[in-house]
This record gives C-alpha cells, structure tokens and sequence, in this order.
C-alpha cells in the first residue's frame, strides 16, 4: 500500500493509476485543468443544452439528484445558467433523514421551481438486498447504486426526454481513467452490463422486483438519451458548489450533527445510515470518506499535505455511532452482528489485530515519512472490535 506523494490517495483504490513518480492519476488529471479552455467548453455545453431545447415547454433535460450541495450546483447550470426545463429524478432510501437532508430535497424544487420526481425501492426489497451486499461484498447499496443510475436513464426513456445530465465523473475526478470527455453513455452502459442478475436471484430476489436494474427488451431496443457529465463543463469542486448551493437555500449539518469520522458537514449529508456504506472502504481497502476529501482539498490547495495527513490519521478509521445504530436498527442486527459481518473484511494484507485492534501494519505506517513515527499518532490508525465470543455486555 502506498501513498500519492501530492495528495495521501492510496493505491489501494481499485482502479488506481500511478506514475513512475508516485504520482496518481487523479493528481495527473487535476493538474490538466491548467490548460482548458472553459469557455469553450462552456460554449460546447450551450451548443448541447439547443440541441436538446424544446420549444414547446416539455422537459427537455433528466437531473438525477439526491438534494446535496452538487444537486443544487447541477440544476443551478441547467435551469438558471442554460435556461432549460430539467425534470428531477431522486433514487431513495428508507434511511433516518436529516434534517438538513430533508430540507435541501423540497428546495430543490420549490427554489428552481423544478418538478420533482421521487423513486422508492419496496423498503422489504430495499432490506434484503442491503442485507446481501452487506454479508456478502461488504457494499450495503450495492443494488442501489445501480438504481441512481439506471432509473433516472430508465425514466427518460418512459417519458421521451432524449438528454441525461450527471455531476461528477467520479472516474476521472478520482483517477481510475486518464480519459476526459463528457459523454456518460459509455459509464451507464458499463453499469448495465455489469449488473449480474443471477446473483441476486440466486439469493432469493425475484425477476420481478429487479426491474429498477435490469432494462426491458424494448428499452434495450431503444435509442438510449445522451448522457453527459457536468464536470467535462466546468472546474467541478465541492466547495465552489457548496457556495453556489448555499446562495439557493442549502443546509449544511453545521447545527445538526458533528459526525465522527467526517471532516466537514456538507458532503453526503443526506441520509444517518449512509456514512456506514462509505465507511467500510476502510477495512477492506484502509482509507475512507475523509482520504478521499482530504485529497481533492490538497489538489485545490485547501489544505497542506502534513494537514492533510493529519486528518487522515485521525479520522479515516472512525465510524460514526449514530450512523450505525441507524444502519443495524433499520437492518435488524444487534451491534456484535455487525461487526462479526465486518470482521471478515479486514485486509489481513494491510491490516493487522493485536489486542482485539485492528490497526494498518507497521510497514505501511512508515511510509507517512515519520509523520506518525510515534506511538500516539499511531493509535489513529488504529480501531477497536469487538471480542467475537463476548456478549453485548462485555463490549459495549
């Protein structure tokens, strides 16, 4: 396991691209922005957007959002920048809300004055294959994940609306690909041929509700929409759209929820459970959600690298309590079946437990360049479990 020398991104990302230097790609990638023409491709968007425009008033773009602060800066481009008339898909979850989360949703509509369109799994269906993801890949949303992006391609085909817009090609952005181009036909394509649905019907999911992730016949038949990402267009940053969004009425957690393990109170804020899923990239792979914000803080020199390390140490191994009582209430588990689930996912080789905690190997912690040479600053690397033959008693 090692270390970008830019940013603190570990190779461990599957898909990582690094140079001879040490270098990732996303460091690669980010460094390119220095030579665009965004005006350009600002016009190249604008030449879409009258491509696709109807003059009749019928919806003439998809928005897939959650409500999040990159929601806002989407429907922000389309509605307000480019003057079109997006429809807004939201693939949910049966998960506690926030407050925030609750509030950022109706105002992306009323705001934008948007219609808005919400998508629900059946919640028994939403459990099972949360519970399945979960025990067997270590991904909870797994299925759902497909949904984000099949069901609002899905609806744009239902409703004749022939143009798809994301935010983020997380790809190039986080550096598992050095091609930048706009075009997501490609991506969605991917994810539908990479959906196996035996898998699910082997485990008792039936054909029938399997439909959010597996397209018909005649969609598959179909010219699909074009499909695009909003970050090919402009400089995409989660700060400057937290500005744009909070001009509009975003919320942040600020007076809502300190969360353990988070850095910042305005990234995927949406959902309680929902930092579980993000969290458990960290035994499987030894970084989490705070590795992959530190990073793009030190690529827009945010934060300095010994910052950046510093907060990694201390943050990326915590998983929020709040967090998990939600995930294992809404699922049915008690806290010391989830984390016999979890114990099977430590990667024994990046990991090591001594004394019942599991802590990233000595090897590995020597490559911070002594940054957490000593004892103290190792413990943040470190995180406890639960003894697998102690009661709840014992433990919590």
């Amino acid at each position: 396991m090692r270390y970008c020398k830019k940013c603190m991104m570990p190779d461990t990302r599957p898909g990582s691209i690094f140079n001879d230097e040490g270098v990732c790609q996303a460091c690669i990638n980010y460094e390119k922005r220095k030579m665009i023409n965004w005006d350009q491709r600002l016009e190249e968007l604008r030449k879409l957007c009258n491509k696709y425009r109807r003059s009749d008033g019928y919806y003439d773009c998809v928005i897939p959002v959650s409500g999040g602060k990159d929601s806002h800066r989407l429907v922000y481009e389309m509605k307000v920048k480019m003057d079109m008339n997006p429809l807004l898909i939201t693939v949910g979850d049966p998960f506690t809300k926030t407050e925030a989360g609750l509030k950022n949703y109706r105002n992306l509509g009323d705001t934008f004055g948007c219609d808005h369109i919400q998508f629900d799994l059946s919640i028994d269906l939403f459990r099972r294959v949360t519970k399945i993801g979960f025990e067997e890949m270590g991904i909870p949303l797994k299925f759902v994940e497909a949904a984000i992006y099949t069901v609002p391609l899905k609806m744009a085909m239902k409703f004749g609306i022939p143009f798809v817009v994301y935010g983020e090609n997380s790809a190039y952005e986080y550096g598992t690909t050095d091609q930048d181009n706009y075009s997501a036909n490609e991506t969605i394509s991917q994810i539908f041929e990479n959906i196996d649905m035996d898998f699910w019907l082997q485990r008792g999911i039936s054909r029938k509700e399997v439909n959010a992730i597996v397209p018909t016949s005649e969609e598959q038949k179909n010219v699909n929409p074009e499909v695009i990402f909003m970050s090919y267009f402009t400089p995409w940053s989660s700060v400057k759209n937290l500005d744009i969004a909070k001009r509009y009425g975003f919320h942040d957690l600020s007076h809502e929820w300190k969360r353990e393990g988070c850095i910042e109170d305005f990234e995927q804020i949406d959902s309680v459970a929902y930092m579980v899923h993000l969290w458990l990239k960290y035994p499987k792979f030894g970084f989490q959600r705070t590795s992959d914000i530190v990073s793009r803080r030190v690529r827009e020199g945010l934060i300095s690298l010994p910052e950046a390390k510093k907060l990694i140490a201390e943050h990326d191994p915590k998983l929020d309590q709040r967090a998990m009582d939600d995930f294992i209430t809404f699922l049915g588990y008690t806290p010391l079946q989830f984390w016999n689930i979890v114990e099977k996912f430590w990667n024994r080789d990046i990991f090591e437990n001594i004394d019942e905690r599991w802590q990233l190997k000595k090897g590995i912690l020597f490559k911070f360049e002594g940054e957490f040479s000593n004892q103290e600053n190792i413990q943040h690397f470190c995180h406890t479990v639960p003894k697998l033959d102690a009661s709840l008693e014992d433990v919590f």
